[in-house]
């Protein structure tokens, strides 16, 4: 069995949130999604699509667009060429895009297990924080105590978010229970 390494980076973030894990190659799209919501530390509230060489994936629903294909029927290695990209977008509202870049094509090592994550940097943003721009205006206001939100903002989003926290064995432990 081939194990893609993929590193995942939510776009328009400075600094850089982002994630590397290792999935089987013949992962289907929608398994592909739920560790993505695990790894990022998305809560799965919202619609979500992936974009492969302008082709959209995700789960079809009556009433939106005829040209989405069924992502519970679609295997990675079948739509993204070795070393390729693709876009993840989270929350239509919001408009979380991630983009997922195939580092490297591996053989599977005997004794471990698949899905795993094996680095990141900083928190998800919380849900429904206005997206890129709205959580720049988060950590803006959570930072400076006379900024007119603070107050309500730290109300929100509790006094223990911490932005640069990563906990890899909290994200591997979760990733287990989707096996």
């Amino acid at each position: 069995m081939n194990i893609y390494q993929i590193k995942i980076t939510l776009d328009y973030i400075e600094p850089a949130i982002w994630r590397r894990v290792q999935v089987a190659s013949n992962i289907k799209l929608s398994d592909l999604h739920d560790i993505i919501q695990v790894v990022m530390g998305w809560e799965d509230d919202h619609l979500h699509e992936f974009v492969i060489d302008k082709q959209r994936y995700g789960v079809p629903e009556r009433g939106f667009a005829d040209d989405l294909k069924n992502e519970r029927n679609t295997v990675l290695e079948k739509v993204v060429k070795p070393r390729g990209k693709l876009s993840y977008e989270y929350d239509f509202g919001d408009g979380w895009l991630h983009t997922l870049k195939i580092e490297k094509i591996l053989t599977a090592e005997k004794d471990q297990r698949y899905p795993v994550c094996l680095a990141g940097e900083r928190a998800c943003p919380p849900e429904d924080c206005g997206g890129p721009y709205g959580y720049a205006n988060l950590l803006e206001a959570i930072s400076d105590p006379e900024h007119e939100e603070h107050e309500d903002l730290l109300d929100w989003i509790g006094d223990d978010f911490d932005p640069e926290a990563f906990d890899l064995a909290g994200i591997n432990k979760a990733l287990k229970r989707l096996r």
